[in-house]
């Protein structure tokens, strides 16, 4: 080999490494992305609440005296379990159990002055007959027989008239009765003492109308709960009762409850300042869950509008404006753009009905800087699989 051969060689490979060092320091350089593989599973359509719900019993009762006056009696305590028709506040009351008293023994000597002017009227009417029977054979004169029937006939209204006057006592015993337990509260059902509003010895007033005032106890019924929700107006006339739902709260951060849907108010509820809302009312469905629940936890509903089984889907954060996603070619390692026609959508998942095939990668990774079609990717870590 000559030497103006082995110049040229050299040239051409030092050339050679020079242009491989250029194009190594200078060619673009991946991007680091996250990847999902397509696969099927199940999509759901959804709904959730706009602003946080509450945990409601399905029976609460605010109670208040009737009418006003002086704490005598007050037997239970907050969190106490009392049955129903149990006592949980007495006023001062003699008067009016003095009055009940009095109307008692008043209906007592009504029944017994009515039972002797009937036995004087039945000796009347007696009288009456044995003189009838007498007349014709002119043992009795016509007068004495007129005045028999007729003191017969007054005595039989004397005993009509204290008839009705026992009615009259006894209806007094029931006003007395009902005036009576005005001043007594009791449980209108089981359940558990929430709050009590007073002490021994303190006045209680009734509310004023179109006041509220707070309740002297308030009894929850905690054996039976349920969520209320605001659901926005746009998304009301899509639910139905009867409808699945999951229910999360707060309280149990790694859990969600199974419900269903059983009621949607009828109006829209108009709050200053608030989107319009509906709300909607949801059972748990398996009672024995609701045991460590407590009446007024923050809760969220989500609300299972459709469901898709086993359907190719692809994250929802993965599709873009257009219904387009980004898909990573292994082979070329290149970020292609794809558009596909996507099904039911929620804010996990979204059905692929055409433009994606199982097994693909799409980028999940699409806000991060240097993400766009062309540019090489490199994920970092293997493609996962979305749960079923």
């Amino acid at each position: 080999m000559t030497r103006a051969v082995r110049r040229i060689l050299v040239i051409a490979l030092v050339a050679g490494a020079l242009g491989a060092g250029i194009w190594y320091w200078t060619r673009p350089k991946p991007v680091s992305i996250l990847v999902q593989t397509v696969a099927r599973g199940t999509v759901e359509a959804t709904v959730a609440n706009t602003r946080a719900g509450t945990v409601k019993a399905c029976r609460r009762a605010k109670l208040s005296p009737a009418m006003g006056g002086q704490i005598e009696q007050l037997p239970v305590h907050e969190g106490d379990r009392v049955k129903g028709g149990q006592v949980l506040l007495e006023l001062w009351n003699d008067d009016l159990a003095a009055q009940l008293r009095l109307a008692r023994s008043e209906a007592s000597a009504a029944r017994a002055q009515a039972v002797e002017a009937c036995t004087v009227a039945d000796v009347a009417a007696r009288k009456a007959r044995r003189l009838e029977k007498l007349k014709p054979r002119g043992l009795a004169s016509e007068e004495a027989v007129d005045a028999a029937q007729g003191d017969a006939k007054a005595r039989r209204a004397g005993c009509q008239a204290a008839q009705a006057q026992a009615q009259v006592s006894a209806a007094r015993i029931q006003v007395a009765q009902a005036n009576l337990d005005r001043t007594i509260l009791k449980a209108p059902f089981a359940g558990t003492i929430a709050q009590i509003n007073g002490e021994l010895g303190e006045f209680v007033t009734p509310s004023p109308i179109g006041i509220p005032t707070p309740p002297a106890v308030d009894v929850i019924d905690t054996s039976c709960l349920y969520v209320s929700a605001p659901i926005d107006e746009v998304d009301a006339p899509q639910i139905r009762p009867g409808m699945p739902a999951r229910i999360s709260l707060d309280a149990f951060p790694n859990r969600t409850f199974p419900g269903r849907v059983r009621r949607i108010a009828p109006y829209v509820t108009d709050v200053e300042k608030q989107a319009r809302t509906v709300d909607i009312e949801v059972d748990f469905l398996h009672p024995d869950e609701e045991q460590h629940l407590l009446p007024g936890y923050s809760a969220d509903a989500e609300v299972v509008l459709a469901t898709h089984k086993d359907v190719l889907r692809v994250p929802t954060e993965a599709v873009l404006e257009g219904h387009r996603v980004l898909v990573f070619d292994p082979a070329s390692r290149r970020i292609e753009a794809r558009t596909i026609q996507p099904g039911l959508s929620n804010w996990q998942y979204t059905e692929v009905v055409s433009g994606l095939k199982a097994g693909e990668e799409v980028v999940i990774s699409v806000d991060r800087e240097g993400v766009k079609v062309g540019a090489y990717g490199k994920p970092e870590q293997p493609a996962s699989n979305p749960q079923p």
